[in-house]
């Protein structure tokens, strides 16, 4: 391997890839020209090798002689031109060749334009020939300070089309604020036309040696650096979840859980099934073939463009290995999938506290253990202790009051979320405001990584922080002190003040298993139609349906600014928010009144007793008997009934901050890791004082885990070589792109299909009732287990297979032979 030890700041030169009497352009073919720059890069051992560093000026390996190579000339024009002006040509372009499309000096004309200008020239003399308008990029906030996104299409074949910039609203990651928007390249793999997911496609091969060689956006080159996984547990249902029938051997016949499967001679792996599920779906793809949750970002490491030259860049002369240490050290941790999960904390949408981290204190205090009756540790069926205290520690007042107010994904909400705007407040201005009282942070530090919330602490002295073990995620490696990492504090959250909340499907089956009658659902459900019926000609149902969606749209502002109902943009917007809401009641989501999604934490004061909460909303503290659950809670004993009380003591910690529930720190068990597994990282807890829950509600035991029933790869990140890391990554992200688990929707769906059937059983079909419950706890554990898997790196269940077959178990000593498709959930 040959090394560039020189490090003077600068981008990196690439070498001229091509010869001297042919001119190229890597728009035609990545797969072909990353091969043929990265053969004259490093003298490659084999396909498998990654390449590691950036080098010097191309050498000839045979005979160790700097080959005299050269760029087209459109290349280099478009070299000198800023980057995002330089991508709107290349996405303008489409799939053709850039020499074959326009010359240099039109390149070189286009320069000086301002961004809206450039945009609508290139549009006029390329983009309308080669894309179709959606694919144009007109907007009016080029110079907005806003984020921009660049993406890259990989279809089957390995050929790149570029799309964007695209205009983020949402507030940067910490990749993008340490690298730079244009640093940064969201790289989207097609999916495989003939419904194959074996490694041993070729389709799969070419994307791997795309990650290996990098991809060439102009003068510039990307390489494989993390994954963006985007998912939502509760998406909306369509191609990622499925039915099966099962076959029930009593009754001789199959009977459906929820749609339909094949005859029980089909195998999972050859069933139009398994396509659909391995796949994505045919319609989905039809519309996207890179349509995906899951997404790889690769990161410019060299350039060749003029505009690059002589700019400092954090990541010149680096290795992979030695950039990703840039963020943190997390080469330290266990197994493949927790590096993968946890690396990709530098991807949360987050906003950067301006707080210089060499003049605070970050202390390490212990977490809080779970004790029995006689004072003794508890343990949990692995071995490892109860702590009551995951995932929450503590901030001094003065820190607490840079972060601002309402803060959600990193974004002020309703405010400004231009960067670096807020850090402008002045110190008058902080005295005289109240700080959130719990912030969800992330926090990278001299290699470590560490992410939970931050309670206000009065007490602390100033410039303080002081966070717990079970919130570093990622420790530092003692061997690299040396090694300067980008540390800061960024914020993903903040304790905001409650909308009005709603009731989901989960929570309406366990509420009515613990005797909430039919009657109390179909009322809210009434009520919620009839207003909506009014909301065109009824200022006050407009208002009210508009509050029920939590102000995400702006109704409420055009109603009270005095328009009238009958005005069409306004009509028009009304029926969009009716639609939703109708939605929203068709999937249960019925509005609730006197509830609340707040962010849990641990009581500081230590006076809440092991069945008692603190909550405080507007008014302060409250008292009484609250209803307290956690999505996606499945289990029985999810939801708990406990006493809220006033605890005079905890304004000596927080003020007069507000807007949290607070959970106690004594008892045998943590209530949090009694509801589905929950802690104290910024999870929300659903809390009802509606009278009405209350009194119907009667809560049963709460879950108990199970002992982990499969283990982890041995083989940690430190023992691969670098080649073999990259590898691991790559083939990790190809599994997760292709052959995704749907382990937790399968899981939850028919937990749902099962808990339809098993309340309406009539009482008298007592032992049929029995087997069924039985049966649905262990499905709930399975359900749990998944829901952990991609943290843990336990792999009983990465594939949608594994957790199949372990329902189809379930299902069938439940005896089932029928599912309502019109039951009580």
């Amino acid at each position: 391997m040959i090394r560039n030890e020189r490090n003077n700041g600068s981008p990196q030169k690439r070498p001229s890839p091509s010869s001297s009497h042919v001119n190229w352009s890597p728009l035609s073919s990545p797969v072909k020209t990353s091969r043929h720059i990265m053969d004259s890069l490093v003298n490659l051992r084999g396909d498998d090798d990654v390449i590691q560093t950036p080098i010097a000026p191309a050498l000839n390996f045979a005979s160790n002689v700097v080959v005299e190579e050269k760029f087209s000339s459109q290349l280099m024009a478009l070299g000198e031109l800023e980057f995002r002006k330089a991508f709107l040509v290349l996405s303008y372009i489409g799939s053709e060749r850039l020499e074959e499309v326009t010359t240099a000096d039109k390149i070189r004309r286009l320069k000086d334009l301002a961004m809206d200008k450039f945009e609508e020239e290139v549009w006029v003399s390329l983009g309308r020939q080669y894309v179709t308008p959606a694919d144009r990029r007109k907007s009016l906030e080029w110079e907005s300070g806003k984020t921009y996104e660049y993406h890259c299409h990989v279809s089957e074949n390995g050929s790149c089309r570029f799309k964007g910039p695209y205009v983020d609203k949402t507030s940067r990651t910490h990749l993008q604020r340490v690298l730079g928007d244009d640093n940064v390249l969201i790289v989207k793999f097609a999916s495989v036309s003939d419904g194959k997911s074996s490694g041993d496609n070729d389709c799969f091969a070419e994307y791997s040696k795309i990650a290996k060689r990098g991809i060439l956006v102009g003068l510039r080159c990307y390489r494989f650096f993390d994954v963006l996984l985007r998912c939502r547990l509760n998406k909306k249902k369509s191609d990622n979840s499925f039915s099966i029938k099962v076959w029930h051997e009593k009754s001789h016949k199959e009977v459906m859980l929820q749609q339909t499967f094949q005859n029980k001679s089909a195998t999972f792996e050859t069933s139009l099934l398994a396509q659909k599920v391995f796949n994505g779906g045919k319609k989905a793809r039809k519309k996207d073939p890179t349509s995906s949750s899951v997404r790889c970002l690769f990161v410019r490491f060299e350039s060749d463009a003029s505009v690059d030259d002589g700019k400092d860049y954090v990541l010149s002369g680096k290795t992979i290995q030695e950039a990703r240490r840039v963020f943190m050290h997390v080469h330290t941790l266990s197994n493949i999938a927790k590096y993968m999960a946890r690396f990709s904390l530098i991807l949360s949408t987050t906003m950067k506290l301006e707080v210089d981290l060499a003049d605070v204190n970050v202390d390490t205090i212990e977490d809080i253990q779970c004790q029995d009756k006689d004072g003794n540790s508890v343990c949990n069926k692995d071995g490892e202790p109860c702590i009551h205290t995951d995932g929450t520690g503590y901030i001094s007042e003065d820190l607490a009051l840079k972060c601002p107010k309402n803060v959600f994904e990193g974004s002020i909400v309703n405010g400004d979320n231009v960067e670096g705007k807020f850090s402008g407040m002045n110190s008058t201005e902080s005295d005289h405001r109240v700080p959130p009282l719990l912030i969800q942070f992330r926090l990278f530090n001299n290699g470590s990584a560490v992410k939970g919330t931050l309670l206000v602490n009065k007490k602390l002295p100033p410039r303080t922080i002081e966070i717990r073990p079970s919130m570093i995620k990622v420790k530092s490696d003692p061997n690299l002190s040396n090694i300067c990492t980008r540390n800061t504090l960024e914020v993903v959250a903040t304790s905001n003040q409650p909308k009005k909340t709603s009731l989901s499907r989960n929570m309406i089956a366990l509420l009515s298993h613990g005797g909430v009658p039919d009657d109390f659902f179909m009322g809210i459900l009434k009520n919620a139609i009839e207003e909506s019926h009014g909301v065109f000609s009824n200022k006050r149902a407009a208002l009210k349906v508009s509050h029920h969606r939590g102000g995400m749209d702006d109704v409420s502002a055009m109603i009270l600014s005095g328009i009238p109902l009958d005005e069409s943009y306004l009509q028009h917007r009304m029926s969009i928010m009716l639609n939703e809401e109708r939605k929203g009641l068709l999937g249960g989501k019925l509005p609730i009144t006197e509830s609340y999604y707040l962010m849990g934490t641990v009581d500081p004061s230590g006076v809440l007793e092991s069945d008692e909460v603190c909550i405080i909303l507007d008014n302060g503290q409250i008292s009484g008997k609250v209803l307290v659950y956690r999505q996606p809670g499945v289990h029985f004993g999810d939801i708990h009934v406990l006493n809220a009380r006033y605890v005079e003591s905890l304004e000596e910690f927080v003020g007069h901050a507000k807007y949290a529930i607070f959970f106690p720190c004594k008892g045998p068990r943590s209530l949090a890791d009694e509801m589905a597994g929950g802690d104290f990282d910024g999870d929300m807890y659903f809390v009802s004082r509606n009278p009405q829950l209350l009194n119907y509600f009667r809560v049963s035991e709460p879950w108990m885990g199970n002992s982990s029933t499969f283990g982890v790869s041995s083989k940690g990140p430190s023992e691969l070589s670098d080649g073999e890391l990259e590898d691991e990554l790559f083939k990790l992200f190809l599994r997760t792109r292709f052959r995704p688990s749907y382990a937790t929707s399968l899981a939850a769906n028919n937990w749902l299909a099962i808990m339809d059937q098993f309340l309406t059983l009539e009482d008298s079909n007592s032992c049929e009732k029995a087997l069924l419950k039985k049966n649905l706890l262990r499905l709930i554990d399975l359900y749990y287990e998944a829901l952990d898997a991609p943290k843990t790196g336990k792999e009983k269940f990465g594939s949608s297979l594994a957790l199949m077959l372990a329902f189809l178990k379930i299902a069938e000593k439940s005896g089932l032979n029928y599912v309502s498709s019109t039951g009580r959930t």
